[in-house]
């Protein structure tokens, strides 16, 4: 059988992408401040799926951007996604990108009260002096902790993206997270990763840049 590539220039891979994504998507629309993070987390994965996985909170959307626009800092739960938001549009409005997890106190507190190092990650960015988004992609013990740190009023997110990855506490920590009254972005289910969580913050991203 003949193989036949595809001829797309360097430059109109990622524009040919997203028509091949909105092809195979069969006319099926979307509101119209989720469509763009729909794709962009179909474009990441190449898994449909999540043209029904993702969750929206009521104008989650709408509130993110206001938050990045004023400023707001965005931490993540691995190194992984921290590497994949692009810091450069963030850093436009004000914003940083922060992972605690390496961290030596981090390491300390967890060893110290036997939690994981995401549990720990979660209380330093409680002590942020900043309006924070959350970008969970590995690490359901982050949204669990997230879920009790709010009801502690210790913590107020801009946005939770709860989008963890597995088997373990994954699914409940994610409906915890669509319980609460805070705006979210969920991949119920299993699926997720920590790609999947820098797309959704890039999405946000791109869609203010091309605003201007």
């Amino acid at each position: 059988m003949k193989i036949e590539l595809e001829q797309v220039l360097p430059t109109e891979i990622e524009r040919r992408s997203f028509e091949i994504i909105t092809e195979e998507l069969e006319g099926r629309t979307f509101p119209k401040e989720q469509e763009m993070i729909v794709k962009r987390v179909i474009h990441t994965t190449a898994d449909f799926d999540y043209a029904d996985n993702l969750k929206f909170s009521e104008n989650a959307v709408v509130k993110a951007i206001e938050a990045i626009k004023a400023g707001a800092h965005i931490v993540t739960d691995t190194q992984m996604a921290k590497a994949g938001v692009n810091k450069k549009s963030l850093a436009k409005y004000g914003g940083e990108v922060h992972c605690f997890m390496s961290d030596e106190d981090v390491a300390k507190e967890a060893k110290e009260l036997g939690t994981t190092r995401a549990t720990a990650s979660m209380n330093k960015a409680a002590r942020l002096n900043e309006d924070v988004i959350f970008a969970i992609g590995n690490a359901p013990t982050a949204l669990v902790r997230l879920y009790e740190l709010i009801n502690e009023h210790k913590i107020t997110p801009k946005l939770i993206i709860g989008v963890p990855v597995g088997f373990v506490n994954v699914v409940p920590s994610k409906e915890l997270i669509m319980r609460m009254d805070i705006p979210y972005i969920v991949a119920k289910g299993r699926k997720g990763g920590s790609n999947v969580a820098a797309a959704i913050c890039n999405a946000l991203l791109y869609m203010i840049d091309n605003e201007r």
